[in-house]
């Protein structure tokens, strides 16, 4: 089947009811058929429910689709985005091992590896995001992963996985591969060499703001290790969060397209405006690494950030003049989403380490929604300074 298909018709299988959409199974454990059942489950001779953090069918029917869109052996589902990077981390890296990371990374994922990590011996490095020879540089002995965002969030600077899975695979070590702002319908990392796709299910795969949820795609041996750290240490996806997220993949490939082709007429707009230094999108032609987006992105997907000439001043004055779009601290919305990172997710980082990121004093992020194209282009008009609309 193909993966729109797939999203739709992959189901956990019916009951004696004959249900037509899958039911969610709100249980905290399983009853046994009897001791001999019991044991034998506990004990991994047989298959079965034992406890919703161990497993949930409506939890398993999202892993499995996850696996089959992202091309897959198995996939394993947390409670949210940043748990499914520290679960991979943790399961995978020991003591004194090292993890090798784009400097271009969500804030959270830096506090993991600056703060958090070092509690317990594991080291890291930075590399500029595009340079391929720090990254083969900086793998040590003790080196047990490379990690990425591609798009990066929220520079959205684009790194090609095909090249440094290939880095990695001679230096023997696993890639794990941030892939929330595309979605398993834009890119599919395994199929272009990663080991790990991450997702922050939060964002475009549930796609209304609703719940929290994140998955880790990969091998069966690494999923395994995953499930059984999970298992103990307790991440679980709530089975109801996992309901809302399997219905939300029957309607990802549509929501996908249309987000991406308002950006990308969006982003046409924008570079005709005085104000803007400078627009960032993936297929926009202008983007600096366009043709590395074009070769493994299927679409350019829905986030667009632009510099504005006035700076953080004028980055706030832009966010208080909005009225459509939604100031909220999410993305991959049917709303659209505006942010500035400088004075708000980033504004406790130094100048330094804010422009280390790529993340300069005008930058804005828009995460653009299912609206009608003509308004939401009319609200970022308003909010813009006047004079600066090229006619």
């Amino acid at each position: 089947m193909r993966p729109e298909t797939i999203a739709i018709r992959e189901q956990y299988p019916r009951t004696n009811s004959r249900e037509h959409a899958v039911p969610l199974y709100m249980t905290s454990s399983f009853v046994f058929e009897d001791a001999d059942d019991m044991a034998a489950q506990f004990n991994d001779e047989k298959d079965g429910h034992i406890y919703s953090r161990y497993a949930n069918p409506n939890v398993e029917e999202f892993n499995w689709k996850m696996a089959k869109l992202e091309n897959g052996e198995s996939a394993w589902s947390t409670a949210s985005g940043m748990a499914a990077v520290f679960t991979t981390f943790a399961a995978l890296v020991e003591q004194n091992q090292h993890i090798v990371a784009s400097r271009s990374v969500f804030g959270s994922t830096h506090k993991l590896l600056t703060e958090i990590f070092p509690k317990w011996g594991i080291s890291h490095t930075y590399v500029h995001f595009d340079d391929y020879n720090a990254y083969e540089s900086a793998i040590q002995a003790n080196t047990k992963l490379v990690y990425i965002e591609t798009p990066s969030n929220p520079g959205l600077d684009i790194i090609d996985i095909q090249r440094l899975a290939s880095i990695c695979k001679k230096k023997g070590v696993l890639l794990v591969v941030d892939n929330c702002f595309c979605t398993p319908f834009i890119q599919q990392p395994l199929s272009l060499g990663a080991d790990i796709s991450i997702h922050s299910a939060t964002k475009y795969i549930d796609g209304q703001g609703r719940c929290l949820g994140g998955s880790i795609v990969s091998s069966a041996a690494i999923i395994e290790k995953i499930k059984q750290f999970a298992r103990h240490s307790g991440p679980a996806m709530s089975p109801f969060n996992a309901w809302i997220l399997s219905k939300s993949l029957e309607t990802l490939s549509l929501r996908i397209e249309k987000h991406s082709s308002n950006a990308l007429e969006i982003a046409k707009r924008l570079e005709t405006i005085d104000a803007i230094a400078q627009v960032k999108y993936p297929f926009l032609p202008s983007h600096p690494a366009y043709e590395i987006a074009k070769k493994q992105m299927y679409l350019g997907g829905g986030l667009i950030s632009f510099e504005l000439k006035a700076g953080i001043e004028g980055g706030r004055r832009f966010l208080n003049k909005l009225k459509l779009f939604s100031l909220t601290a999410n993305l991959g919305d049917t709303r659209s989403i505006a942010t500035h990172p400088a004075s708000t997710t980033h504004s406790k980082l130094s100048e330094e380490q804010r422009l280390q990121v790529g993340i300069t004093p005008g930058l804005v992020r828009l995460s653009i929604g299912l609206e009608h194209i003509e308004d939401i282009w009319e609200d970022i008009q308003q909010a813009l300074e006047p004079g600066t609309i090229k006619h």
